[in-house]
């Protein structure tokens, strides 16, 4: 099975590589899921239902979120119906949509996305340790693929989850910072895992952003505008196989075989 991990996607500018570039990248690597963040997909600060339907319609599965999942408030109601829009499992009792999905690969094998956000330097939410046990020992005993994004600042924050779900899920990847880290490995469980996926957009800017307002705002202190930045756009993402033929790990769930990094610029 082999799975890809679209990182970020930024306004416009990762929009458009995603459109440019995801369908052949498919059809080449011979992908069985796509799945992707896209909490900065409407202008680098949440998304919409049009544009979610967008991303979809270029061959994402799922879209995983983050703190900005709910920039937007057209978004509160179209996510309770739209169970492949994924806001992070661990927010409070009450918040809007669900932090896991279960589908059906083109492969023909059962899968689970999961996602949850880190606490460090972030808002104040509920563990996201705690709440991924929960969510593994809810999920069908048909699914052989799991995989968990987390949206969280902080290298050791993520690494301590990998480790933590080394041998019950298929891999963990990280979302959040917009730039990608060279630490990709499979653990000894056969979990795949890789701090930051990085980001789908325009690379000359800071993070995605408009390089001149965030100079400023670092400068003066005072409030900027930001806008999403031009130029340098690259899709970057992760690539995970399985090992489908060898032994099922410790949850009875298929273990990586590989994680690479892809990078893809527009033609």
């Amino acid at each position: 099975m082999r799975v890809l991990f679209v990182g970020d996607i930024v306004g416009s500018p990762g929009r458009e590589i995603v459109r440019e570039r995801l369908p052949d990248l498919v059809s080449t690597q011979k992908i069985d899921v796509v799945i992707a963040n896209g909490e900065n997909a409407a202008a680098g600060f949440g998304i919409t239902p049009r544009i979610a339907e967008e991303l979809f319609g270029y061959g994402i599965d799922v879209l995983s979120g983050g703190n900005h999942s709910w920039d937007k408030r057209e978004i509160l109601e179209f996510m309770p119906h739209e169970p492949r829009l994924l806001r992070p499992a661990n927010f409070p009792e009450g918040a809007p949509g669900s932090g896991v999905y279960v589908g059906t690969a083109r492969n023909g094998m059962r899968y689970a996305v999961i996602n949850v956000q880190g606490r460090v330097f972030l808002p104040a939410i509920d563990d996201p340790f705690r709440k991924t046990d929960e969510l593994l020992a809810k999920l069908p005993a048909d699914v052989s693929f799991v995989l968990v994004d987390m949206h969280a600042e902080t290298t050791s924050e993520k690494i301590a989850l990998g480790w933590y779900l080394d041998g019950r899920v298929t891999a963990v990847v990280g979302t959040h910072t917009h730039v990608v880290t060279a630490d990709e490995r499979v653990l000894p469980g056969g979990t795949a895992y890789i701090t930051d996926v990085g980001m789908t957009g325009p690379h000359d800017g800071v993070i995605g952003m408009d390089r001149v307002g965030i100079m400023k705002k670092f400068l003066d202190g005072m409030p900027a505008r930001f806008e999403v930045a031009q130029g340098n756009v690259q899709m970057n993402c992760a690539l995970i196989e399985t090992d489908d033929s060898g032994a099922r790990n410790q949850a009875g769930r298929l273990p990586a075989k590989s994680i690479g990094r892809l990078r893809l610029k527009i033609d």
